[in-house]
């Protein structure tokens, strides 16, 4: 409150100074009754303000949340994960430009037809066939909804990870997480709504696949590590508190100033004030929540924090870390793969070895995760997704590896108003292309945003001259894939 609006009110003579005499029930609520009605006003005037600068009002019951987003970096092949395949075994060496028509790749170095190294087998009381890759995952089968029918617009992983994490494919349009905490805020106002936990490997496109673009830069993503202190500087340099807090009300009255004296400066400003108070109050709420010497030795031992193989240890630890976010009210979650001991998924050559490891790395974890949040109440609350940023050839380049291919790739989600147990579209005898129920990136982005309360034609904002949305002008929920 400024002073000379504090020192005109505290002028004004209000007869509770002068005197104490009971209130009666009637003359309570004759005074009160201007309260409640700016009580109902601040709400109406609120729900205009968020219309009018974009922001989502939600249009229905969310069924979710949260979202945790387990990002698999390079495009997991779908013949080899969740969309078998008997006809590649039958036509196994075979030249496929003999078989079905062969689009350009992305090194146009076409081998012959390439059957899956994993078996195939059927899950859980769904029966959804899941390769020997993930038996962790496959446990949890009753869980997904598989879609086998996404395509991408991009055979490039900068443009495939724009694309998948902004709906566009080009650089510097705000991310899904991004759109997401800016139409529904944060549950917790000592974290970020939007948290990345980065096991070492930042995606093709560095850190604009996390970024808040148009956006007011609060909304950008905030990168941790599953190891160490987690972010710089996180614990104070001060020798007290009330030296850290002048320090802090010095930056803000200097900012204020500043904005005071120029109306017209930049939403940067005022993002970099409200940036830096969050910094502050995490530094009391990120140790504890990255502290998990609290949880059971069989939890650590359930994500495989105990493994003997370190990447399974990282993105375990990233899991539990992303269970004890979205307990403390994060609502956007992103996980990227470890990068000690293992790669991308992106294999070129060495099919076998490349998948086997960067499968061993995160499907215990993930398969604990999915168990946890069950076992926690937090599933029916918490969206899951699993996707890379497109899929890969049935056939060989060179030898041993697979090339891109945007034209067909398998994704999964779990939880929140999810139908479990359920697969959604389908690719040809090769899987090579969406044959039934194509579904695109925006389809997928759509239906994140509709399980969390949200009409995705509804959520935009005013730049350049247009509003613009997650989605842009495409998008439609995926209903086969909700309960």
């Amino acid at each position: 409150m400024s002073e000379p609006v504090a020192s005109a009110i505290a002028g004004i003579p209000f007869p509770c100074r002068r005197q104490r005499l009971p209130t009666s029930r009637r003359r309570w609520l004759l005074e009160a009754g201007c309260g409640f009605g700016a009580v109902a006003a601040t709400a109406l005037l609120e729900r205009e303000r968020a219309t009018a600068a974009g922001m989502a009002v939600r249009d229905h019951r969310p069924r979710a949340t949260s979202v945790i987003f387990l990002y698999m970096d390079g495009g997991v092949s779908q013949v080899d994960s969740f969309d078998p395949k008997p006809r590649l075994e039958r036509d196994a060496g075979k030249d496929p430009r003999g078989l079905f028509k062969v689009d350009a790749t992305q090194f146009n170095n076409v081998g012959t037809v390439l059957p899956s190294p994993w078996g195939f087998r059927p899950y859980g009381k769904s029966g959804i066939e899941v390769s020997d890759l993930f038996p962790c995952i496959a446990a949890e089968v009753d869980e997904l909804a598989v879609i086998r029918s996404m395509t991408s617009a991009f055979p490039e992983h900068t443009n495939a990870n724009y694309f998948l994490h902004t709906g566009s494919g080009l650089q510097g349009r705000p991310s899904m997480g991004a759109w997401t905490t800016y139409g529904l805020g944060s549950e917790n106002d000592d974290l970020p709504g939007f948290m990345v936990i980065n096991g070492g490997l930042i995606p093709p496109g560095g850190l604009d696949n996390f970024t808040s673009g148009f956006l007011p830069a609060t909304y950008q993503g905030s990168v941790i590590r599953p190891v160490g202190g987690g972010l710089a500087n996180v614990v104070p340099r001060e020798s007290s508190v009330h030296k850290q807090e002048a320090k802090l009300d010095l930056a803000r009255r200097l900012d204020r100033g500043f904005a005071a004296a120029y109306p017209a400066v930049p939403d940067a400003l005022e993002s970099a004030i409200a940036n830096r108070e969050l910094a502050w109050r995490m530094q009391t709420e990120v140790p504890g929540l990255l502290d998990v010497a609290a949880e059971t030795v069989a939890t650590k031992r359930a994500y495989g924090l105990e493994s003997e193989y370190e990447p399974t240890r990282i993105f375990g630890t990233e899991c539990l870390l992303a269970r004890r976010m979205v307990e403390r009210g994060v609502r956007f979650v992103e996980l990227t793969c470890p990068s000690v001991g293992t790669d991308r998924w992106d294999q070129h050559g060495g099919l076998r070895e490349g998948h086997a490891r960067n499968a061993r790395a995160v499907d215990q974890p993930i398969g604990a995760l999915l168990a946890d949040l069950r076992q926690r109440g937090l599933l029916d609350s918490t969206l899951v997704v699993w996707s890379g940023e497109f899929g890969r050839t049935p056939f060989a380049q060179g030898a041993d590896g697979r090339d891109h291919n945007p034209q067909a790739f398998s994704l999964w989600m779990a939880g929140g108003g999810i139908k479990g147990g359920t697969v959604v579209g389908a690719t040809d005898d090769y899987g090579y292309r969406v044959v039934d129920k194509p579904f695109m990136i925006h389809d997928l982005h759509a239906t994140m945003l509709w399980l969390l309360g949200i009409d995705h034609t509804r959520l935009t904002y005013r730049f350049s001259g247009r509003a613009m949305r997650l989605t842009e002008v495409h998008g439609q929920v995926i209903a086969d894939a909700l309960a």
